[in-house]
């Protein structure tokens, strides 16, 4: 997230009235809702997770145990469980 300077955005008597509500605090203004996208839209993120989540279930199904998954891929134990048991 990039931050702005308020006065390059709004205009000086808009930027005075929300200074009488907060005064030198940050601010977040979220997107509209329909400007929203879905999580990992932007990056092959979402992808490489559901190729890892893949690979943990066959290795699990090949015998390689829940402990093991834990340590190769450091993730906690009931991660490994709740990947192994989604569908």
């Amino acid at each position: 997230m990039s931050y702005k300077n308020i006065y390059d955005v709004l205009p000086k008597k808009l930027v005075e009235q929300i200074q009488e509500h907060i005064d030198g605090v940050k601010l977040y203004i979220p997107k509209k809702p329909n400007n929203r996208i879905a999580w990992g839209s932007n990056t092959d993120t979402k992808e490489l997770i559901f190729l890892r989540n893949q690979q943990i279930r066959s290795a699990y199904e090949s015998g390689i145990t829940i402990s093991e998954l834990s340590q190769i891929y450091f993730l906690a134990e009931k991660t490994i469980q709740k990947i192994i048991y989604s569908k």
